[in-house]
Formats: C-alpha cells, sequence, structure tokens
C-alpha cells in the first residue's frame, strides 16, 4: 500500500471507531443500527476502506466490550462485506452498485451478528430465536447502509475524487 492508502485506511478506522462510540447506545445489543456501518461503501471509492473497516470495527469491538466471539467474528463479517462491496461496485455500473454495494454489509452482518447476538451473548438461550436476532440486526443495518450509507454515496460521487484520488 502506498503511503496514501495507508492514511486514508488509518482516517476511516478512526472515524469508524468515533462513530460507534458517539452512537454507542443505539450500536449495539438485540436491537441496535451500527451508524458506523454507513462507511461500508467506501470500498467504492479506495481499497484503502477494506482494512479501515476492518481494523475499524476490530478497535469498535474491543473497546465496547464484546465477547471474544463478536470481536472476531464481527470484524470478519465487516471485512468480508467490505471486500465484497469493492467486488460490487467494480464489476457493475455506478448506478447498480449504487443500491447493490451496501448489501453485502446487511446480509451479512445480519446473519453473522444475529448469530452471535443469539449464542455467544446467550440471546437464543433467554427464549430470543436466531432469527429474531437476524432479522432485528438486519433492519439495523437496512438503516445505516442504506438510510445512511446511499446519501453518503451520492455525496462522494460528487466529491469523492478530490479525497479519495490515487
Amino acid at each position: 500500500m502506498k503511503t496514501r492508502q495507508i492514511a486514508q485506511s488509518a482516517v476511516i478506522a478512526a472515524i469508524y471507531v468515533l462513530l460507534t462510540w458517539a452512537t454507542l447506545p443505539i450500536g449495539s445489543g438485540l436491537i441496535q443500527c451500527r451508524v458506523a456501518e454507513a462507511l461500508c461503501v467506501l470500498p467504492c471509492f479506495t481499497p484503502a476502506a477494506i482494512p479501515g473497516l476492518f481494523v475499524g470495527c476490530l478497535i469498535s469491538n474491543i473497546l465496547s466490550g464484546a465477547v471474544l466471539y463478536d470481536v472476531l467474528f464481527g470484524s470478519l463479517a465487516t471485512l468480508a462485506a467490505a471486500l465484497l462491496a469493492r467486488l460490487v461496485a467494480k464489476k457493475l455500473s455506478p448506478k447498480l452498485s449504487l443500491w447493490l454495494a451496501p448489501l453485502p454489509a446487511v446480509l451479512i452482518n445480519a446473519l453473522v451478528v444475529g448469530m452471535v447476538l443469539a449464542y455467544a451473548y446467550g440471546l437464543a438461550q433467554e427464549g430470543t430465536a436466531a432469527y429474531v436476532c437476524i432479522l432485528s440486526v438486519g433492519a439495523g443495518q437496512v438503516v445505516a447502509c442504506y438510510g445512511l450509507g446511499v446519501p453518503l454515496t451520492l455525496l462522494l460521487n460528487r466529491y469523492g475524487n478530490s479525497i479519495f484520488h490515487s
């Protein structure tokens, strides 16, 4: 990676952590909307976002006191979603990728984080079905990735070249 990409990754990671901490009460638990997940669209603009999102999620999960399974699998889910978002953006037209690039973050995090909530945090033992956890996380991801991520994409389509140029 070039120095510029390393710096961009670090800034993206820091923004992810700050957004997570600023909205912590709504960013974890069964009913959650991690606002920082709006940044899942950034791999469409720069490959530096992939490690930045992963590291930001990892640090956020560690600092918030998440269980080991959440730290590991939640962060890997964000990494996988970022890689897929980058692939979508490279393979599809900008208009189509606007709507499809956030989808991996919604689907992967809903499944992975939903299962972590159900089993690592014991919600399934307390009577909450795993599918309820998956649907709940998925709903929060839709709000963050589409409700906030798509407008961010539209803004970056206009100004992103001046921010993310090589």
